[in-house]
Order: C-alpha cells, then sequence, then structure tokens
C-alpha cells in the first residue's frame, strides 16, 4: 500500500513553498543554516501554515529532530524542550506499537507510557502479521484506559490499524487455521469490545517524520 500523501512546507530554505515529496523538501533545507520546514497531513493546512508564523528551527534527521525536541532528564521524565511545545507530542500519553518476526511471523505489542517510557502492557503470540499487532495494541490500550478512568490520547504510528478501529473491523488476510485460530479470537473479541463500548479517548497519528520512531517501538528496524 502506498504512502499516505503529505504536504511539506519550507519557510526557510533554498526555495519557500509547499513541496508534496519529502525528497524535494529536503533538497530544499538540507545543508541551510537555520532552514525551518514541517510537513502536513493536507493541502489547506499547509496552505494556511505557510501563510501564517513559521515553527521553531528544525534541522536533520528524524532522530536528530527528536534529540531537538525531546529531552529525557535524570529523573527519567520525558519534557518538551522550550520553544518546541507546539511541534511535540502530549506526553501525557499512551504510545502503542507492534512487532513481527517474518509477515506472519512471531508477533508481539506492547503500550508504553510516553513520558516515562514505562510499558503499561505487552503482548506476544505464536502466530501474526504486524497490522493485526497494531490494531490489537490500540485496542487493547483504549479497553485499558476506560477501565482506569484515565483520558489520556493513544498514539500509534499505523494508518491501518487506525482506519481499521474506527471501522470496528480487523480486515486482515491472514488466513484461519489451526495456528491461527487462537489470534482470531482474540482478533474477534477486540472487534466485539469495540462494538459494545463507548469511549472518548483520542487516537492519533506519531509523527515519526519529526519525532523519530515513536516510544513503544521495539527497535528492531
Amino acid at each position: 500500500m502506498s504512502k499516505k500523501q503529505k504536504y511539506y512546507v519550507v519557510w526557510q530554505g533554498r526555495e519557500p513553498g509547499i513541496y508534496t515529496d519529502w525528497h524535494s523538501c529536503e533538497w530544499q533545507v538540507k545543508g541551510v543554516e537555520g532552514a525551518r520546514y514541517k510537513s502536513y497531513e493536507t493541502q489547506e493546512e499547509a496552505e494556511a501554515a505557510y501563510r501564517g508564523t513559521p515553527p521553531p528551527i528544525i534541522s536533520g534527521s528524524p532522530k536528530q529532530q527528536r534529540a531537538g525536541i525531546l529531552e529525557r532528564g535524570s529523573d527519567g521524565v520525558v519534557r518538551i524542550k522550550t520553544g518546541y511545545e507546539g511541534m511535540a507530542p502530549t506526553l501525557d500519553s499512551l504510545a502503542v506499537d507492534a512487532a513481527c518476526s517474518g509477515n506472519p511471523g512471531v508477533m508481539e505489542y506492547q503500550g508504553v507510557y510516553v513520558a516515562t517510557g514505562t510499558q503499561v502492557f505487552h503482548y506476544k503470540s505464536p502466530v501474526g502479521t504486524n497490522n493485526i499487532g497494531e490494531f490489537l495494541a490500540i485496542v487493547h490500550g483504549l479497553a485499558y484506559l476506560k477501565k482506569h478512568n484515565l483520558a489520556q490520547p493513544i498514539y500509534s504510528d499505523s494508518v491501518n490499524a487506525i482506519s481499521w478501529v474506527r471501522q470496528k473491523l480487523c480486515k486482515s488476510k491472514l488466513p484461519v487455521n489451526d495456528k491461527t485460530q487462537q489470534l482470531w479470537q482474540l482478533i474477534h473479541r477486540a472487534e466485539q469490545w469495540l462494538r459494545s463500548n463507548s469511549y472518548t479517548t483520542v487516537i492519533l497519528k506519531w509523527d515519526t517524520d519529526h519525532w523519530g520512531e515513536i516510544p513503544a517501538d521495539f527497535g528492531r528496524k
């Protein structure tokens, strides 16, 4: 599946403007001192931002960008550096992610509290796919937050999983057989939970381009 279209606003670079692919944006800002740029999900957002006030300076690779926006203190708590408040994620939040050794293969997912990096929950299955893991992780997060009356948002870096959750349906094509039967039972329970429960939790897309890997990432890329 192709990546979702993004729009890149360059306020300060070789040629300021709005670009529709990262490579064009990168050429405008790479090596430019004081370059200012940011990605947006829609053309309307990009055009409005371009006409507005430029955000704080961001440059370098995604990992360097995250290092420039977030910092972890000696107490282990993650904080947003001064001046980057509008560019960083909500720290009082839950991040979820999945990993799969093969596709299908051994699958696991986890939920992590963003501010401290503390693991909130973890699940491992002998078989699954990355998309299934991402889907189950979000549903697990929703159930966890509702059970504990928490109003934190959930971050996921999976567009597919977020869409499946909103549709209350896992659209995986993983076949049902003796090896996957238990996993599919879990999937159906998750779908049933979505159909049977209401929730106010906001599900947000993690901006990997600007924040680096999601805190729940398993670090196996």
